[in-house]
């Protein structure tokens, strides 16, 4: 029984060619996984147990700051009442449309970029022009063109995506070790089969590094494109509560932002390791 040496994997790998020597001590295992349980959340625990006690110790003002307790309070309420949730669908909707743009987009251009050096060389000048070019910058623009409605919304949202996609998986294609490739053309595989069996499997852990990006991305940009002419949505809330001075309601939309954040990542996380099986790990 060992435990997996990825820190984002808790899960206990049993091996059922392995039995355990007499010295083995039972509680051993949930210790390690106790232990490993506590690295992960300790830091978040202190950030809380603070955010709740400096407030009422009058180190801060809670009329600025209230006590983390009040605002989960609040955020129950806005769950009970159903206010959260939809806009929460709201954001979510924005933010899964523009997201899947920029991934439909990003790939396989960057893949074609990446697999033809000249085609890189020619284009390599306007995409560093465009990558930095700040989206936000761009907002009034997409709005002009777009307008105030959906488009323009799900419009930046995957201008801003599309980049850490392309760019990565252009450094993914590009960056592969040339020794697969000699052994690969030494096998006498053709372009296309080695595109598919060494280029593309050996590309993947930079893509993800690209899409877990506009994945951050996507709900920072949405949040700011929300403060414009929107009438629901997580940015909306937020900027609402704050100009009608309700704060525990404006936390507790940045807190159910925060959650979201960190749920996709994990998300693209899973989806990386399922794509990324082929990769040999440590003590497997």
């Amino acid at each position: 029984m060992v435990i997996t040496d990825d820190p984002s994997d808790l899960a206990v790998v049993v091996s059922d060619d392995r039995v355990p020597s007499r010295g083995a001590r039972p509680w051993a295992v949930p210790l390690r996984i106790a232990a490993a349980v506590f690295r992960r959340t300790v830091a978040i625990a202190a950030l809380l147990v603070a955010w709740e006690v400096l407030p009422r110790a009058g180190v801060v003002d809670r009329v600025f700051l209230p006590p983390f307790s009040e605002v989960i309070d609040k955020w129950w309420e806005l769950f009970l009442d159903g206010d959260i949730l939809a806009h929460t669908k709201a954001s979510m909707k924005r933010t899964g449309a523009g997201f899947a743009l920029a991934v439909a987009i990003g790939l396989p251009l960057g893949l074609v970029i990446g697999w033809f050096p000249r085609l890189a060389e020619i284009l390599n000048p306007l995409l560093e022009l465009f990558r930095n070019t700040a989206a936000l910058a761009l907002l009034p623009v997409f709005v002009l063109i777009l307008g105030l409605g959906e488009s323009s919304k799900i419009g930046i949202v995957t201008y801003a995506c599309v980049w850490p996609i392309l760019l990565n998986t252009v450094s993914g294609v590009r960056t592969v070790d040339p020794l697969l490739i000699k052994s690969a053309k030494s096998m006498g595989l053709s372009s296309p089969r080695l595109f598919q069996k060494v280029i593309l499997p050996a590309s993947v852990p930079t893509i993800f590094t690209g899409i877990r990006l506009a994945g951050a991305f996507a709900i920072v940009v949405l949040i700011a494109a929300e403060l414009v002419g929107a009438k629901a949505g997580l940015g909306y809330l937020i900027n609402y509560a704050q100009s009608n001075f309700a704060i525990q309601e404006m936390y507790a939309g940045i807190i159910t932002i925060s959650v979201i954040g960190v749920g996709i990542n994990q998300l693209l996380l899973a989806v990386e390791r399922r794509f990324s099986r082929w990769r040999a790990t440590p003590g497997s």
